[in-house]
């Protein structure tokens, strides 16, 4: 029914309890989820999980927070990208919350990576996971520049204006939200939620990072992704199971993958 398009079960947090995770995905109706990529180092571990287990799947991308790992080419990225069960590239984009005592001159490096991952794209034919936070302005011209609206992708747990919504929409961009639009003070999301049409909607749940409200403060894992559906349903005054719907067939489309029904157990034969 449901689909996390957006996990890290690589990470610590999750990777030892991989089963247990599946089962309540199992459980709360989760058929299917995307296992994200950040660094060039953890790939083999994200790809492991898509080539297990046959309704996960995998990204190739460095996340523009890390520092200090592997440095991607495009080369390097089309490769990882041509392999069984990778469907899109990224984690990508630009980040300048944490500048600390950098500008946003400073963060050259990180313009220069995120047009790596757009050039990837571009060769691949996969779509682009984007991530922009206090960057959304770069982050569209870099799109634009680069000829991102060649591939689209999504805008991952967006946290942004109704104005850069519009923009990625624009551009042909998806727009994916996350357990923020379920806290008390997103009001200002929530409205971004009801203008993001039926058909580049998607949810996810960044895990193991910002559970669902009830279970805000816990550890997140892909079997939550119901409760940002229930509140994206509750916002656009529709159906839950039409959110389910709609979000797994824009899923399937984005990603050019057929969601089987989640089982707790089992692995893929393709991978």
């Amino acid at each position: 029914m449901f689909v996390d398009s957006h996990c890290h079960l690589s990470f610590p947090e999750l990777l030892g309890r991989v089963d247990a995770i599946r089962a309540a995905m199992a459980t709360a109706g989760v058929d299917a989820a995307l296992c994200i990529c950040t660094t060039l180092e953890e790939f083999d571990t994200v790809h492991g999980l898509a080539a297990r287990y046959p309704n996960f799947w995998a990204s190739a991308g460095v996340h523009p927070d890390n520092e200090g790992v592997r440095e991607p080419g495009v080369d390097d990225l089309t490769a990882l990208a041509a392999r069984p069960r990778v469907v899109a590239i990224g984690e990508t984009g630009l980040d300048y919350y944490r500048l600390g005592s950098r500008t946003v001159a400073d963060m050259a490096w990180q313009r220069e990576r995120f047009r790596v991952h757009i050039r990837a794209a571009r060769a691949s034919g996969k779509p682009l996971i984007v991530h922009t936070r206090s960057a959304s302005a770069d982050t569209l011209a870099i799109l634009r520049e680069e000829g991102g609206d060649a591939v689209g992708g999504v805008f991952h747990c967006f946290t942004e204006t109704a104005e850069v919504a519009r923009a990625a929409l624009d551009l042909g961009f998806h727009v994916s939200f996350s357990g923020i639009v379920t806290f008390r003070n997103a009001d200002d999301l929530r409205a971004v939620a009801r203008l993001v049409p039926d058909d580049r909607l998607l949810i996810e749940t960044d895990a193991p990072y910002l559970a669902p409200v009830p279970h805000r403060g816990r550890t997140n894992d892909p079997s939550l992704v119901p409760h940002v559906a229930a509140r994206l349903a509750s916002e656009r005054g529709v159906a839950v199971e039409h959110v389910a719907r709609v979000t797994r067939r824009n899923f399937e489309r984005l990603f050019a993958v057929e969601t089987p029904a989640a089982t707790p157990g089992g692995t893929s034969t393709d991978g």
